[in-house]
């Protein structure tokens, strides 16, 4: 029986880096299902969601310590038996921002999201050079779930409105399953 686990690393960027963690998690016959990786400033970060056989769970610590050893923090933890669900009737959504980087705009929205129940799914958030000015833009994209209560309320038009009080343009749409 295979189980789930979120494995983690964070640490200095290196090539090789994902190579030898696909190879470490490959020798106890864990498969990576899931993830996210990025260079952020000169560090490198790992997110996975990694199924292996159950009886390889208590060797996984054991097994990725010698990346412990080099300076990189990794975390384990199991998850349930299965994918999350997100219970019947919820709707998704894909949100994009983008304007002018300040401080506050990845608060302001999640906030305003959790406010009404909504739940953020996965998002990507980044900055890059406007095409003219070289200005800071911000950008984000996000996939949400909707509760069903939310069916019909204003909740696009009021994230409109916290778009316009941040300066960021924000565009909603149905996210294609």
């Amino acid at each position: 029986m295979r189980t789930n686990v979120v494995f983690t690393l964070t640490g200095r960027d290196r090539i090789g880096l994902v190579d030898n963690i696909t190879e470490l998690l490959l020798g106890l016959g864990g498969n990576v299902e899931t993830s996210r990786m990025a260079r952020l400033g000169g560090e490198f970060a790992v997110l996975m969601l990694v199924s292996l056989p159950e009886e390889q769970v208590d060797h996984i610590e054991t097994t990725v310590a010698a990346l412990t050893a080099q300076g990189y923090k990794v975390t384990v933890n199991q998850t349930g038996p299965g994918p999350a669900e997100t219970p019947d009737g919820w709707q998704f959504y894909e949100i994009e921002v983008e304007g002018a980087d300040h401080e506050g705009i990845i608060h302001e929205i999640a906030h305003h999201l959790s406010q009404r129940g909504i739940n953020i799914e996965s998002m990507d958030t980044g900055t890059k050079s406007a095409p003219v000015s070289g200005t800071p833009l911000f950008t984000m994209s996000a996939r949400v779930a909707v509760p069903p209560s939310l069916k019909g309320e204003s909740w696009e038009s009021q994230l409109a409105e916290v778009g316009q009080r941040l300066n960021v343009e924000i565009d909603v749409t149905d996210a294609k399953e």
